[in-house]
């Protein structure tokens, strides 16, 4: 097959290199244009950017697919049997969308139409969902809207971090692809099933203040915040001196803590939260500081026992 890939962070690169080594014809990659990263800010590709340049791929990294028609004759110009997009990160327009000879093709990090958007990885765990998966879905103009053509599912443990499900999905999501694109080949056609958006949710993109922990939540539920949250937008507090801490990990335990919500209830890093609910935090980070054990921020004068996080 001849395909147009498009994709731009670590996500993407596995269903790449994998329709390399199933010895597709990736025509084109369209990536992000390269940003400036890291604490140097110096700009650099994205990660497919880079996976392309080694297999001597043409890269393209337009700004925008939606108004420009040069860019969009340029898209068509490839004669692709199809477009795979996986985080991509620009909205395909129409013209994009039915450009190829059978569309594009998008490998969506949930299992659809549940976590439409954004951030679907972070928000299945936050929310408490018992599993997550990967949908290879015909796009259509609407947001993660599109007809269903293949559902794999994996579980959501009581460990699973953000970083954990998104590596999973994200090889898992290749593994698909390739299964997907095999189908097509042989076929000429993909068998589809419509989404019920009355059944949909929703996963916005993330903000900062996300991360606030609300103290009077059930530990069970400000221990999902700090799976589904770490490293962005990360998962904060502070104290009755405005002093904020980042807390990088925690666990929820069966202790019943009477306290008010947010107090730290002992030198073993145990605070109260909602519903009399204990939470022990293992990893903490104060402002302007290393991160470190809640043991440390206890002798090292950053917090005390009895102090209360707002």
């Amino acid at each position: 097959m001849k395909i147009v890939f498009m994709g731009t962070p670590d996500f993407s690169v596995p269903a790449l290199e994998m329709l390399i080594d199933a010895g597709h014809e990736i025509v084109a990659v369209y990536t992000q244009p390269p940003r400036p990263k890291g604490r140097g800010q110096h700009v650099q590709p994205s990660p497919v950017h880079l996976v392309a340049e080694v297999h001597k791929i043409p890269v393209y990294t337009p700004k925008s697919l939606k108004k420009d028609e040069k860019e969009q004759a340029l898209f068509a110009a490839h004669h692709a049997d199809v477009a795979v997009v996986a985080a991509y990160g620009l909205i395909l327009p129409q013209a994009v969308l039915d450009a190829p000879r059978y569309g594009c093709l998008n490998i969506h990090a949930s299992l659809l139409p549940r976590w439409r958007g954004a951030s679907p990885i972070q928000h299945a765990i936050w929310k408490g969902d018992h599993e997550s998966g990967i949908t290879i879905m015909q796009m259509d103009a609407g947001l993660d809207t599109g007809a269903m053509i293949e559902k794999r599912a994996v579980s959501i443990r009581p460990v699973t971090t953000t970083k954990s499900l998104h590596d999973e999905l994200s090889a898992l999501g290749g593994v698909m692809i390739v299964d997907v694109i095999e189908s097509l080949a042989k076929n000429k056609k993909l068998e589809s099933t419509p989404q019920n958006s009355d059944d949909s949710t929703y996963a916005p993109l993330l903000k900062k203040e996300d991360g606030r922990v609300n103290w009077t939540q059930t530990a069970a539920e400000i221990d999902r915040q700090i799976r589904a949250l770490s490293p962005w937008p990360g998962v904060w507090t502070i104290t009755a001196n405005d002093r904020r801490f980042k807390i990088l990990a925690a666990e929820a335990h069966d202790e019943t803590l009477t306290e008010p919500p947010g107090t730290i209830v002992d030198r073993a890093g145990h605070i109260a939260c909602g519903d009399d609910t204990a939470l022990k935090i293992l990893k903490i980070q104060p402002d302007n500081a290393k991160a470190m054990d809640i043991a440390a921020a206890l002798n090292g004068g950053h917090l005390c026992e009895g102090d209360k996080f707002f």
